[in-house]
């Protein structure tokens, strides 16, 4: 069949020579080909693929071998695969204050005292808001009843909200993440640029010399990002600053903090009169350094101005490492929860976390770098160190790109798609996307376009995208940091299960016809993001509330 008649049978069949393209790319992967390269990444010789671990560099080496058999570019530092992540633990010293007007009045707070400023306030430099809104309780929780924004517009303002454990309507033990993080909502969801909250315990006098429960070497922060970028101000506050803050306000601050201690419900309301001015005043030593390291390839597009833009792939390959010495106990370097259930077995293997992740974006690079054809865009991949360790690695590259980040046209990332959420069999064709619609509507539409065409649709759920997600996954994996720098981003997850951050977490539990059909998505999904002759539109409305299936 000449070329012309085989385009020609296509489009009779309602398929494109770029669809029949996909098609093909999807056939390319494999399970048996995940279930080769998964039983290596999570065995016992990689030893738990710690950040700073031996095993992690056997990971990257695997990586790196089979990148360059698939002749995938490398598109790390000098010329290799790999670049260099360098994590920093820091000492801040700050001056910082803000300064309250109110009417004619003023007054000035320092950190260290009425106010603290986070230990990593970025850049030196002031910024005054005239703009200040009292939001309650900063929550917006329209299943439990209780929305203090209301759809009230912030952006640009100082936000300021009250009450530690939220109002009694709703349990603070159950809404505990999202408590935690209002100063972050505010700025993220809702646009503010800055945030003031109450102290969450009485505060320690720090900052001015050293803390004084730890030695004078000890770091304040450990960042993988630039001290020299701007950060909107996320600040908390005690009494003193709320005092002079509220002393013309319709409800004075002895009103608002008994109400808020009683869990009543709080007033929303405009602060007339009333400017912020937040004078970021650190200096900032780096007492130690120590080195990791992303891997990164490139499989070029086929569009001589297009190719110049990319679709970019990322999973962190790293996990928790190994419990050196009481089998019963969890790895050293091992954050946050981690559970042994098996006494016996010491090392924690992360076949799911991220195991899964790590050989998906294998078998897409393959499928796109071995394929007759590729789509207009370069395809970037990065698989991601330290992401167990705060999103590190996907934080430096985020900083520290190998392409300009304004190329980057989207983001897909990959963290445990191998199980079933809970191991609920019900959950067989299930897969969790997050964050498809906060920056672009544009690719929540095409990433519902991909599903549908495929020969066995994925029942796509966006539960773990709700702004009142228990579980707030949109702010705990490497996806966030692109979307903190505006780049539209997926998350594709098949949720927590019981093995999660648990020495049980092995290959033979994967459902590894379900990772199959989840990775040919992500590839179908990534075609036709790097076919689009446009750039997406980022029409940035944030996250549609309420979960499920629907739209």
């Amino acid at each position: 069949m000449n070329r012309r008649r085989a385009a020609g049978w296509l489009l009779a069949c309602g398929l494109t020579v770029g669809s029949f393209a996909r098609a093909g790319g999807e056939s390319a992967i494999r399970a048996e080909d995940l279930k080769e390269w998964l039983t290596y990444v999570a065995s016992d010789e990689l030893e738990g693929r710690a950040t700073y671990s031996a095993g992690l560099g056997l990971a990257a080496g695997y990586i790196q071998q089979h990148l360059a058999e698939w002749r995938v570019t490398p598109s790390g530092d000098a010329d290799g695969y790999l670049q260099t992540v360098k994590v920093q633990s820091v000492k801040a010293k700050s001056r910082s204050t803000v300064t309250v007007r109110v009417g004619t009045e003023s007054a000035t707070f320092k950190d260290g005292d009425a106010v603290r400023f986070t230990a990593n306030a970025g850049a030196s430099r002031q910024l005054t808001l005239d703009r200040v809104e009292f939001v309650g309780y900063g929550l917006d929780l329209p299943a439990a009843g209780h929305a203090d924004y209301g759809g009230k517009g912030v952006e640009g303002a100082a936000v300021v909200f009250l009450g530690g454990d939220g109002p009694k309507t709703i349990d603070a033990g159950k809404y505990r993440r999202i408590l935690s993080g209002r100063g972050r909502g505010a700025l993220d969801q809702h646009g503010a640029a800055a945030a003031v909250g109450p102290f969450a315990a009485r505060p320690q006098s720090r900052q001015r010399g050293d803390a004084p429960d730890r030695p004078s070497s000890s770091p304040d922060f450990t960042t993988t990002r630039r001290l020299d970028q701007p950060i909107p101000p996320s600040v908390t506050a005690g009494d003193a600053f709320f005092e002079f803050l509220f002393s013309q306000a319709p409800v004075r601050y002895r009103d608002l903090k008994r109400r808020a201690a009683a869990g009543e419900e709080l007033p929303r309301f405009h602060l007339d009169g009333v400017s912020l001015t937040f004078n970021v005043d650190v200096d900032y030593e780096v007492v130690r350094t120590q080195l990791t390291h992303n891997v990164v390839g490139i499989v070029q597009g086929s569009d001589p101005q297009l190719k110049q833009t990319y679709v970019a792939f990322g999973a962190h390959y790293d996990h928790v490492g190994y419990a050196n010495d009481d089998p019963t106990a969890r790895p050293a370097a091992a954050p946050g929860r981690v559970t042994a259930t098996a006494p016996s077995d010491r090392i924690w293997n992360g076949a799911d976390d991220d195991g899964s992740g790590t050989v998906a974006l294998l078998a897409l690079a393959k499928a796109f770098a071995t394929g007759e054809s590729r789509p207009k865009r370069s395809l970037l991949f990065v698989w991601h160190a330290g992401e167990e360790r705060g999103l590190l690695g996907s934080q430096y590259f985020a900083d520290s790109p190998a392409v300009p980040i304004d190329r980057i046209t989207a983001q897909l990332n990959v963290d445990m798609i191998g199980r079933n959420r809970n191991d609920d069999s019900a959950e067989g064709n299930t897969v969790y996307l997050v964050g498809s619609d906060r920056i672009s509507t544009e690719l929540h539409d095409v990433s519902r376009a991909a599903n549908a065409a495929l020969a066995a649709p994925m029942t796509l759920n966006y539960e773990f995208n709700d702004p009142s997600d228990l579980e707030q996954l949109y702010y705990r994996s490497d996806h966030y940091s692109y979307a903190a720098k505006g780049v539209p981003i997926i998350f594709f997850t098949t949720g927590l299960h019981p093995d999660y951050h648990a020495n049980t977490d092995e290959v033979s539990r994967i459902e590894f016809d379900k990772m199959t059909r989840i990775t040919q998505l992500i590839y179908a999904t990534g075609w036709r993001l790097a076919d689009l002759d446009h750039a997406l539109l980022r029409d940035r409305l944030g996250p549609r509330a309420g979960k499920g299936t629907g739209e």
